[in-house]
């Protein structure tokens, strides 16, 4: 069983409450977004600082269990940019991608740590970033690959899940809406794609101080 959480940080507002997280839900992998990446510490319990992005005013950074997992690789994405990006530079980089090696099976997985465009962009961008994360992620040699994160994708998600299916992923929805601050852009943001993986469930946390809810995906090898 593979457990990793999901978490938009809200510029870095909920950095404090990550180390509960990692002990409490036994997180075997956890993703970031909206982090001040130059104040993540190198470890939290026994999680471990896989990588982060650099050039990005609002980061992303990846943490891996060291003690089941090797990582054999990283690297981040530049993805097709909104007008939002332009304007405001928040992120360069919209994806970082982590190669691990399961030492207790020795099978691998490619996690993909994923920020989509706003909502001021369109759905039919986010579709496009989101389908070159996938292919980014392939690339690394994700044969089995979960790309989690921030989707801004909250409407139309039956649409995006016929469409995922036609290139072989799997689109996870959690439990309840990952976002509910304001009354008209409430529902699930953050999500879960997955390909080669059995996705057991995706359960959305408790809230903290962010904005967003952390969600918890519990995944199998297939």
């Amino acid at each position: 069983m593979l457990n990793v959480i999901s978490y938009n940080l809200r510029k870095h507002a909920a950095s404090g409450e990550l180390m509960d997280l990692s002990v409490n839900y036994d997180v075997d992998v956890m993703c970031l977004q909206e982090c001040d990446t130059q104040k993540l510490p190198h470890k939290l319990d026994d999680l471990e600082l896989a990588d982060s992005t650099k050039g990005n005013r609002l980061g992303l950074a990846v943490y891996y269990r060291r003690s089941r997992f090797t990582s054999l690789e990283t690297n981040t994405f530049s993805l097709k940019k909104s007008l939002h990006d332009y304007v405001l530079s928040p992120a360069h980089e919209r994806l970082l991608g982590v190669r691990l090696v399961d030492d207790e099976t020795e099978r691998e997985v490619v996690v993909g740590d994923f920020h989509a465009a706003p909502l001021t962009a369109t759905n039919s961008l986010r579709r496009h970033q989101i389908r070159a994360g996938h292919a980014a992620l392939l690339g690394m040699g994700g044969a089995k690959t979960l790309m989690v994160g921030d989707f801004n994708y909250p409407f139309f998600t039956k649409s995006l899940t016929e469409h995922l299916k036609e290139t072989g992923y799997e689109l996870s929805l959690s439990n309840r809406r990952t976002y509910t601050r304001y009354a008209v852009f409430k529902g699930h943001f953050d999500f879960a794609t997955s390909l080669g993986l059995d996705i057991k469930g995706v359960e959305t946390l408790p809230r903290g101080v962010s904005d967003h809810l952390p969600i918890l995906v519990t995944a199998e090898y297939t």
